[in-house]
């Protein structure tokens, strides 16, 4: 049915958006595939983007957008808030690099203190790949141990040490990855999420150095964990001596202003976070106990020390944004306003996928919405349902790329512009932006042949 239809919403998509396709022809003779990140890449071409505020954006031929990919996570407050671009437009002026330590870098960092419970020390790097490297660096000079701990279907960035077992397939225990060598897998134990009884065995087996995970589980909750496997690994952690880490990348100051660890009452011994905590800018951080990160200074205890320079490390841009956005999600109201949206939207979703009779189904937690089509198990009755019981090899696994594209085509054409599989909500996002990303959805089923 797919293939009867894809020629119709690729001839409406390029006669929609035939500037953008102008600009990624000259963006191939620039960058591989055209593009600058991989999630950014669309067949027959991604739409350019001219500007952006609140919930949306303009591509280029002039189209409002309503945008559910919000700054990959980064833009909680939405594009252009106001605070934000005040505190950048004064720095701008005062000076973008001074080369020197500078007072907004504390600032910065004591608001992180305040926010996320296991903030002791604050190390700021410039992505939150950055800092999961720096947390792995960091947890071996501490422990004297090398292996790591992670779970099937977690993203931690895109280096060596952690990269493995982030994307399907996942029918294999062959985690090789092209560029990453057999030593660094070695370092690596990769267990299946979500079962303590797993978790156990590779700590007593292996005495790894840390164990990471994504606070709301693999790929932003794609495949969602409980608050009672974080609180069961806590407990594993302490007792067999592992150094746990939080990516809270993209969830922290998302679900919470103090992040999951604060939702669920579980505090990590380091935390990994980026996005939210630059404004939008780049930016990320290591955080944790005073005694991990004392690892990174001069004449600490270890008597080695983590080198770790980085040109752009806290730089004053990045600090003025970030301070802005903290302040404005520091009283929780934007969590709230973006959490209630998503609610609100998984639900209208699963009610038109019922009216449509539609094999697909809406799910997530907090401000963030997963679609799994070909779904043939029962209809949700709630919000806290979870499709597949679970299932990551189910909830992860890799839609069809012909159907993967013309979906985001298909909903693009009616001014909306979903992060692959996903998207997220942020505080700036409307009803009126519900009410018209159900119709777009609606109309998009039906160019699908759904």
């Amino acid at each position: 049915m797919l293939k009867s239809n894809q020629s119709e919403i690729e001839m409406a998509f390029r006669q929609r958006f035939h500037k953008s396709a102008q600009h990624y022809e000259r963006a191939s003779q620039v960058f591989p595939n055209g593009v600058t990140h991989d999630s950014r890449y669309l067949e027959p071409f991604p739409i350019y983007a001219a500007e952006a505020s609140g919930s949306r954006k303009t591509s280029v031929e002039g189209h409002s957008i309503i945008d559910y990919w919000v700054g990959h996570g980064a833009l909680l407050l939405g594009h252009g808030f106001p605070s934000v671009v005040r505190a950048v437009q004064q720095q701008m002026a005062l000076g973008t690099h001074y080369s020197a330590c500078h007072e907004l870098e504390i600032e910065w960092g004591h608001r992180v203190q305040k926010m996320i419970p296991s903030a002791e020390r604050v190390r700021f790097t410039n992505s939150g790949t950055e800092a999961t490297l720096m947390a792995v660096r960091v947890a071996r000079i501490v422990s004297g141990r090398e292996k790591v701990v992670k779970f099937v279907g977690h993203f931690h960035g895109w280096h060596d040490s952690l990269v493995l077992a982030a994307y399907g397939p996942y029918n294999t225990a062959d985690w090789s990855m092209p560029g990453v060598t057999a030593g660094v897998q070695d370092d690596l134990v990769v267990i299946e999420p979500n079962n303590l009884d797993l978790v156990e065995k590779a700590f007593r087996e292996s005495q790894p150095a840390c164990c990471i995970i994504e606070g709301t589980g693999g790929h932003w909750g794609l495949v969602p964990v409980q608050g009672a496997f974080l609180k069961g690994l806590r407990e594993l952690c302490t007792k067999y001596g592992v150094i746990l880490i939080f990516d809270e990348v993209i969830s922290g100051f998302r679900v919470h202003p103090g992040g999951s660890q604060a939702h669920y009452g579980v505090t990590p011994d380091m935390t990994t976070l980026a996005k939210i905590l630059a404004g939008g800018l780049p930016g990320g951080a290591l955080v944790g106990r005073a005694d991990l990160l004392e690892a990174i200074a001069f004449g600490n205890r270890y008597g080695k020390k983590m080198k770790h320079p980085g040109t752009y490390n806290g730089n004053p841009l990045s600090a003025a944004a970030g301070c802005a956005a903290l302040d404005a999600i520091a009283d929780g109201k934007p969590c709230q306003r973006a959490n209630e949206l998503a609610r609100d939207l998984r639900g209208r979703l699963n009610q038109l996928f019922a009216q449509r009779n539609a094999l697909w189904v809406a799910y997530g937690e907090f401000s963030m919405i997963h679609i799994l089509p070909n779904f043939d198990g029962p209809r949700p009755t709630s919000d806290e349902f979870i499709p597949c019981e679970g299932d990551y090899r189910k909830l992860d696994a890799e839609q069809p790329a012909a159907l993967k594209h013309a979906f985001r085509a298909a909903l693009l054409i009616n001014g909306v512009d979903w992060f692959g599989w996903s998207g997220m909500t942020s505080a700036a996002h409307t009803s009126e932006d519900i009410d018209q990303t159900v119709r777009a959805f609606d109309q998009a089923l039906a160019l699908l042949g759904v």
